[in-house]
This record gives structure tokens, sequence and C-alpha cells, in this order.
């Protein structure tokens, strides 16, 4: 009982004060006097989770996020390059994000044409070439001279 009577005279302390300092018509107090209370009484109260409505990709959607020198994000419109460290800063992984936005699983998380250029420096790099080569026969030990 004294947290409803100290929420209703904090109440009337809160309004009085604003209605001292503001001109307010009459007929609005209380409307001012309800808002002031529920504000107040849900103070200590959690706030309900607020759920995201999200919407999955339309195959169109989808298609027209790929272009070739960037992928555009779904969650904030931009185009990338990769999406990887893009979707760290929002807390996400990539499967949580295909997950999210109903991507397919063969949805590319790297643009194409970057794709490409890595793969031809690496090319001109030598790597990926060869790897372990198998080891050649061991030599006959050499016959001595006498």
């Amino acid at each position: 009982m004294e947290d409803k009577a100290s929420l209703i005279e904090l109440t009337a302390e809160i309004v009085a004060n604003y209605v001292a300092n503001n001109s307010t018509p009459v007929s609005d107090l209380p409307a001012l006097i309800r808002a002031t209370h529920d504000a107040l009484a849900g103070i200590g109260s959690p706030e309900a989770p607020v759920v995201e409505a999200v919407t999955k990709a339309t195959a169109a959607q989808i298609r027209k996020s790929i272009t070739p020198d960037a992928l555009i994000s779904f969650e904030d419109g931009k185009p990338y390059k990769t999406l990887k460290r893009h979707l760290t800063t929002h807390g996400m992984t990539v499967a949580e994000y295909k997950a999210k936005w109903g991507l397919p699983n063969d949805y590319p998380t790297t643009a194409p044409a970057y794709s490409e250029a890595r793969s031809a420096m690496a090319k001109a790099l030598g790597l990926g070439q060869g790897g372990r080569k198998a080891k050649s026969p061991a030599k006959a030990p050499r016959a001595r001279k006498a």
C-alpha cells in the first residue's frame, strides 16, 4: 500500500510542477495525470522484449542482392564485398543471417568479382599448385672405386 501511496504522491508532485511552469488547459489534466502515473508505474516492471517482424527475402530480392562487384546486405541495404565481417558487427554468424532472411545454403558470402580476383591472385602466386609431392625413390648408394 505504501508503494501505491508514494506513487500517487510522486505523480501529484510532478504534475503540480509541470502545471506551475507550463500553460495547460484544464481539460488536459486528467490525461496528463494518467500518463504520468502510468509512466511511473511502468518504471520498475521489465519491458516486453521487442520482436522484430522480419519477412523472408523473396527469390527476386535474393537475385537482386547479388551483383558482380558486391552483395547487398538485407540488414542495412548497403553493398559489401564480403558479408562475414559485416555480420559480426551486427553480432550474427553467416548461418544465423541465412536463417533470419530465409536464404538458401548456397547463397554466396563473397561478391563474385572479388572471389575471382582473389582466386587469380592466388594462382599467380602459385598457391594450390602441387601441394605435397610424392617422394622420389631413394637413390642407390654409389659403388666405391677400388
